[in-house]
């Protein structure tokens, strides 16, 4: 069945919004619209829609007059199949000693690695963004300065990649959790896929809101693969929920955010032990002041 899409940008997210409404009402209806901002400061908004059917170019012209849009670019998809083209181009990711690999890899592993089983499509996490794979990168370097931890959260896990490196190296307390039961589910799935079924107790929760989590602490080390705001919510649990002399490894930071970020976990008691850029996003490692 042929995929058609049809996008515009324009200036203003109510304007944006109203264009995004008036798209869902067109005959043929479109089977999804996204309306989404632009990331480059231009102020520019992107929507788009997604047909089955031939979309009516007029139709559509008189939309984007109407809300001083540009002219809709319509283009068909061709047919692919999706599973077969990601996994030939998700090749696998190597950070230091570890090397993040799909099923369909599995004859690419290197000798003397770790390897890490992370299937694309098993949820958010599998190496490759910026983010997961600067904290990979994060965890090698603290490795090779003598870091050990016996005690390691994992917070807003997604496919556990990170408490999974952390458990093929060290012999502990390792816990992930994540907001989602259903990234939960995934992690567990991940672990059984890597013959690592209990090595992390993996748990629902909202940060550090869970008994078991508030029963580990205090940890040795601190993931937190996430956004800037959760972050610097969160600023005052981790530096609680840290030993000192522990490591916090901070992501989902763009290279924008990183100086605010750390400006709120300085006044939260941490220290900036390494800052690591990758594309557009920064990874932090930070020390809890105080002595061990």
């Amino acid at each position: 069945m042929p995929t058609f899409t049809a996008l515009t940008t324009l200036n203003g997210k109510k304007a944006a919004e109203g264009l995004g409404e008036a798209m869902e009402r067109l005959n043929p209806e479109p089977t999804g619209v996204g309306v989404f901002e632009v990331e480059d400061g231009s102020g520019l908004w992107e929507v788009g829609g997604y047909f089955t059917d031939t979309p009516d170019e007029t139709a559509l012209a008189v939309l984007a007059a109407a809300f001083e849009a540009k002219p809709f670019v319509v283009s068909e998809l061709p047919e692919t199949d999706w599973v077969a083209h990601v996994r030939r181009e998700l090749a696998p990711v190597e950070a230091g000693r570890f090397f993040v690999y799909g099923s369909h890899d599995a004859d690419k592993l290197p000798e003397g690695r770790i390897p890490l089983l992370i299937e694309a499509a098993m949820a958010f996490g599998t190496g490759h963004h910026g983010t997961t794979l600067g904290c990979l990168k994060a965890l090698d370097r603290l490795i090779d300065e003598g870091f050990e931890a016996a005690k390691v959260a994992d917070i807003g896990c997604g496919t556990a990649v990170l408490a999974m490196a952390a458990a093929r190296v060290w012999d502990g307390d390792i816990i992930a959790s994540d907001i989602d039961q259903v990234a939960v589910d995934v992690a567990e799935a991940n672990l059984k896929a890597n013959g690592m079924s209990g090595a992390v107790q993996c748990v629902e929760a909202a940060g550090f809101d869970h008994p078991d989590l508030q029963a580990h602490s205090p940890y040795d080390l601190i993931f937190a693969n996430i956004l800037k705001g959760p972050l610097i919510a969160l600023a005052p649990e981790i530096s609680a929920s840290l030993r000192p002399g522990g490591q916090a490894i901070l992501s989902g930071i763009l290279n924008e955010q990183a100086d605010d970020v750390l400006s709120v976990y300085s006044r939260n008691e941490f220290n900036l032990h390494f800052r690591d850029a990758i594309g557009e996003w920064t990874t932090l490692i930070l020390t809890k002041q105080g002595k061990t």
